[in-house]
């Protein structure tokens, strides 16, 4: 059948993927998987850690290459492609082209396209988690690949008032302070000293949008003695789904968002635009849940 076709309700056919680092653990291809069988057709979900000893030589160039040949429709990418991917592309969708990342490329016609799926991923999880907290002032640890996704997600979706951005590279940070601030008019401050900003300007939420926090990358990329009882704290990572951060946190009392809502619903909007059909997000948020994870040799976003 031709990809995409919306008026074929079943038997389809769909081969894609996810390239990352460290992914073995991830959720995703169940996901697709299951939601295609529900929909009487078959979704064929290939792992691509750049990890794995047989890809260590390999390049993110070569690797778009080979699925692009195999008949791929498209691939997920993730940590630490989604911006450096975005040079290796035709197009990119208005989404990705303004948030400056992409996690979903799609292969038609000859031409590969590029999505971000992560900002209405991150801002419906948001919403359904988060919807009555307060929002004067958030602080956004990381301005990578989710980071930026993130911050327009806040700004725009979220309607955050005022935003921090913190991130191991200042002029990272620098850079999407400004971006943000220019597109949607939120006021954008890059911050570098964390228990400063806590004592004279406590943010009322946080988002952890860094890789710290992994079973790979374990720790808080946010210092958890600064964390206080009114704060909400969200983290877009999810294996594991209580990262130290929302250990932490929940202990000191906050409220907290773990990353299975943004996994989720990113994974809703991909798999609209893999196969041409819209997803049921209940659906696919059972088979996140039902989930079982085994021990390290099943080790993803």
């Amino acid at each position: 059948m031709k990809q995409g076709d919306p008026e074929k309700v079943g038997d389809f056919d769909v081969l894609v993927g996810l390239i990352g680092r460290g992914i073995k653990q991830s959720r995703t291809p169940s996901m697709h998987m299951a939601e295609a069988r529900a929909q009487g057709g078959r979704c064929d979900y290939h792992l691509m850690d750049m990890d794995d000893e047989e890809l260590g030589s390999v390049s993110l160039e070569a690797v778009l290459e080979k699925v692009e040949a195999d008949g791929f429709a498209g691939v997920n990418v993730t940590y630490p492609y989604k911006i450096k991917v975005m040079a290796l592309l035709d197009e990119l969708s208005a989404n990705a082209s303004a948030v400056g990342a992409v996690n979903t490329v799609i292969f038609r016609d000859g031409r590969r396209t590029g999505h971000n799926t992560d900002l209405w991923g991150f801002a419906e999880s948001f919403r359904r988690g988060l919807r009555d907290v307060k929002r004067d002032h958030a602080l956004l640890i990381g301005a990578g690949g989710a980071g930026v996704a993130v911050a327009h997600g806040l700004a725009d979706c979220c309607k955050v008032g005022r935003l921090s951005i913190h991130d191991v590279d200042p002029a990272r940070a620098e850079a999407l302070a400004e971006h943000v601030s220019k597109r949607w008019g939120t006021q954008v401050n890059p911050v570098s000293d964390l228990a400063a900003l806590v004592s004279e300007d406590r943010p009322d939420g946080v988002v952890n949008a860094t890789p710290v926090g992994m079973d790979k990358l374990p720790g808080s990329a946010f210092p958890t003695e600064l964390l206080k009882p009114e704060m909400w704290v969200a983290d877009v990572v999810y294996f594991p789904l209580e990262t130290e951060l929302l250990k932490a946190a929940k202990a000191r009392g906050c409220r907290v968002l773990s990353g299975a809502g943004m996994a989720v619903f990113q994974a809703v909007r991909a798999f609209e635009l893999f196969t041409g059909r819209p997803a049921d997000p209940e659906r696919m948020r059972a088979t996140f849940d039902a989930f079982v994870q085994k021990p390290k040799e099943m080790a993803g976003p």
